[in-house]
């Protein structure tokens, strides 16, 4: 099994930053990170604990002093490349936090181009997941059901599949008739897939030598995900521009106090960001290979594992955010500073040209109370948020990146500076294993979605909240609440308008009353406008905040 392994190197690590401020670049620059009020004030204290957590088996001994990437040699750096290639098909690939799932109905998702249908095998207890078309007519096997037996049933002809993808029945085929549900061709296309972290993984491979994958490899493993001591509330959202666009954008720490501004909070001791207060950020990658690359700064360190896997594991032990002491067995940081400790991991699947997935979950031991009271929709508001004040841009960017094309990336873009030094860190790594580009293969051809409206494009009900057990449940009690809210107005006004005797008479009690219905309606038209932008579209508009 690969596990989450902390590297660490015995040299220091040479980040710089103003030296008056204790602004915590790690805390200020990942979005989503200050959209838990708790993360602001604890951000500090948060040490790393060396034995609990885990993310390759790459030793400490085999990363050099130096950092790879220096931004003032760029065209150096990117002339070189390497004979292995990555091979996109061969390695697990997230779909979807399991808590999102409905076990009553088969979900459609799209994970490399490949169009798979998840769905609960209660005969196997299992979810399964299946090529999303049905061996008769190719029919998407999605918009079928499960039936009373759990077997996944085609709505169009009725053909019923079990967990193994065999054809159990066939309603056309004669009962004396040969057994054409047992040819291989009546089988559906069954994918390997496991239940880890509380995600649903899958391998995007149906060939017959990888149904026991499993027992060979398996995805990168966060032990904090599965530690009842930890708190990691989840979060998943369709992105309307592609996946090198989304981890590019989630490794570039510079652009928070711009892209971000006015939503993301700061710890309380450190200075306001505002547009002109960008800081110099010195990160230097010690390592990189087929596998990833990993890269140190002053108050932690991130973490790339191909494809998918992107973390930032803040370093808050002493004043010097040294990541020596994190790999170092006889370095120990107190153990009241220990015991606090988060993380703040990205999933970032490619679904296809100019579409991607992000999973997020910030796995802490402190302050679980929160999540216990506050339901999870709430942060999923704001996180959205976050998302929303960069997603338009990003997605024209993209579009500009595709006119002077992928592998050109390092000649179109000026980037002297050591702050996108993660960025340029992905860039190599893609050009060097990949061609600069994800390979899908022969399912796409490199062309881009044209760009639709943007109330469509930066949709949130289609992207988020039909993929979302919380968000689903909270707007169907806030649509009820909606319209409840007026019935209450006018069964008050009704009532005042027809009692003329008694206590319902009197002037106070009547003014009341009415008091009461204005403020039904005032609530249920607050109410709508709230429903609106965070459950369908909110837009933001950088030049008027």
């Amino acid at each position: 099994m690969r596990t989450l392994e902390v590297l660490s190197s015995s040299a220091p690590i040479q980040t710089r930053f103003h030296k008056s401020s204790s602004h915590n670049p790690i805390c200020s620059s990942l979005p989503f990170f200050n959209a838990n009020p708790l993360m602001n004030s604890s951000f500090r204290k948060i040490s790393v604990n060396k034995s609990r957590f885990k993310i390759s088996s790459t030793s400490s001994s085999s990363i050099s002093s130096e950092p790879i990437i220096n931004p003032s040699s760029l065209e150096n750096e990117f002339q070189e490349e390497g004979d292995e290639k990555f091979d996109w098909f061969s390695h697990w690939y997230p779909i979807i936090p399991l808590r999102d799932l409905d076990k009553r109905v088969p979900h459609a998702k799209r994970v490399m181009g490949l169009d798979i249908v998840v769905w609960w095998d209660r005969n196997e207890d299992k979810w399964q997941v299946f090529d999303d078309s049905c061996p008769h007519r190719l029919a998407p096997l999605s918009e079928g059901r499960i039936d009373q037996w759990g077997r996944l049933q085609c709505v169009y002809h009725g053909w019923c599949f079990d967990g193994a993808g065999d054809c159990k029945f066939i309603p056309q085929a004669p009962i004396d008739g040969p057994p054409v549900n047992t040819f291989k061709k009546a089988c559906a296309r069954v994918y390997p897939s496991l239940e880890q972290n509380g995600l649903l993984w899958f391998w995007p491979n149906t060939d017959p030598q990888y149904k026991h994958i499993a027992t060979k490899e398996k995805p990168p493993y966060i032990p904090e995900l599965d530690d009842p001591s930890f708190s990691s509330l989840m979060g998943n959202r369709e992105i309307p521009y592609g996946y090198e666009v989304l981890i590019e954008n989630l490794m570039d720490p510079a652009h928070v106090p711009y892209a971000h501004y006015g939503i993301m909070r700061l710890p309380s001791k450190s200075p306001k960001l505002d547009r002109e207060g960008g800081t110099p950020i010195e990160i230097n990658v010690q390592r990189l290979d087929k596998t990833g690359f990993l890269a140190k700064q002053d108050h932690g360190y991130n973490k790339f594992i191909a494809p998918c896997v992107f973390y930032a594991y803040p370093n808050m032990t002493s004043g010097s955010g040294s990541l020596s002491s994190v790999g170092s067995e006889k370095a120990e940081a107190p153990e009241a500073v220990k015991k606090r400790q988060m993380l703040l991991i990205f999933l970032c699947i490619p679904v296809g040209p100019g579409r991607s997935r992000v999973i997020w979950t910030f796995p802490r031991n402190f302050g679980q109370w929160l999540d216990k009271i506050i339901p999870r929709w709430v942060f999923h508001v704001g996180q959205n948020l976050i998302l929303d004040s960069d997603l338009y841009l990003l997605h024209l960017e993209e579009h500009k990146l595709m006119d002077v094309g992928y592998t050109n990336w390092q000649k179109a873009c000026f980037v002297p500076t050591k702050s996108d030094g993660l960025v340029i860190a992905f860039r190599k790594w893609l050009r060097k294993y990949s061609g600069g580009q994800i390979d899908w293969g022969t399912k796409f051809k490199g062309i881009l979605p044209p760009t639709p409206p943007k109330e469509q494009l930066m949709d949130r009900y289609w992207s988020h909240v039909v993929n979302c057990s919380s968000c689903r449940v909270a707007l169907k009690g806030l649509r009820i609440l909606e319209v409840a809210l007026p019935i209450v107005a006018v069964v008050a006004i009704g009532i005042v308008a027809a009692v003329k005797q008694g206590f319902l008479a009197s002037m106070a009690v009547r003014s009341s009353i009415v008091t009461l219905a204005v403020l039904c309606f005032a609530a249920s038209k607050w109410l709508s406008h709230f429903i609106y932008k965070n459950f369908y579209f909110h837009d933001y508009n950088h030049a008027l905040r």
